[in-house]
């Protein structure tokens, strides 16, 4: 890890940012693959690696970004705090703002269930574009940290960034499967299901590169960017994954894999980052 950290350490932070998602990309990609080994997905499985996303996301949330943001504001007690909340809040409105507009249907759900804006457009197209939505405040959270280093915060580190980028992508995996399975279920050739689920990451090098570049340009609002993108993690995680969820028999599964993708996410932030 090491190697790799020096490798981040020397790389402009845009250019180190954009790097990083496209390996969360290339892993999305990787567990879209999937579908040309399987023919089915078992919903236990699928509830299971939903969980999973959902645990990295809350602990990325928290341990990467809310933590760190508070650390590196400014002020004592209720003042020091104000960044982090204000931040949150955004961050939340501003995909519950998406939520509204973008047309899309989540995986579990049915199809008189979509939400957004009212289209003429397929399943396949709306189910993407839910997976997409997720990927949005992941690649704005690796952006936002690496210009945090370039701008010099106390409490952003390369480490850090890239123990996030280890992070999301490791989510990304069983993320892939899970949107490529329910296209090759409704129809689509292997080689379209893949191409759609790994299509669904392409948001997260495009979003990383404008948080990065935000931070460098805008330096003061780095406390305020860090719990943007936690905000925005949140809402997805309450708003879509864990619904997503709770909608079968395997609630229990689902649970589980919360906790150990929480735990999984904390852990390397903690002793890597």
């Amino acid at each position: 890890m090491e190697a790799i950290f020096s490798y981040f350490e020397q790389l402009n932070p845009v250019r180190a940012a954009f790097y990083a998602t496209l390996f969360t990309w290339g892993v999305t990609a990787a567990g879209a693959a999937l579908v040309f080994l399987f023919k089915t997905m078992n919903r236990a499985v699928l509830d299971g690696f939903l969980g999973f996303t959902g645990g990295v996301m809350v602990a990325a949330s928290f341990w990467s970004l809310l933590a760190p943001g508070i650390e590196m504001s400014e002020g004592e007690g209720f003042i020091k705090v104000i960044p982090a909340a204000v931040g949150f809040i955004l961050g939340a409105t501003f995909i519950f703002g998406l939520d509204k507009v973008l047309p899309h249907i989540h995986i579990n759900f049915k199809e008189n269930e979509k939400e957004g804006i009212k289209t003429p457009w397929k399943r396949t197209t709306l189910l993407t574009l839910a997976i997409t939505l997720h990927n949005i405040p992941e690649g704005l959270a690796i952006g936002v940290l690496f210009g945090g280093v370039a701008a010099g915060f106390e409490g952003a580190s390369v480490a850090g960034a890239v123990t996030l980028a280890l992070g999301i992508g490791l989510q990304n995996f069983p993320e892939g499967f899970a949107v490529a399975m329910p296209l090759r279920r409704h129809g689509l050739s292997r080689f379209k299901s893949f191409l759609y689920g790994q299509s669904s990451a392409i948001v997260e090098p495009i979003a990383a590169v404008i948080g990065a570049w935000a931070v460098m340009t805008f330096q003061p609002i780095l406390p305020y960017a860090l719990a943007f993108a936690a905000g925005a993690m949140i809402f997805v995680v309450v708003e879509e994954v864990i619904p997503e969820t709770q909608r079968d028999k395997y609630t229990d599964i689902a649970s589980m894999g919360f906790i150990i993708g929480f735990v999984i996410m904390m852990t390397l932030d903690v002793a890597l980052g």
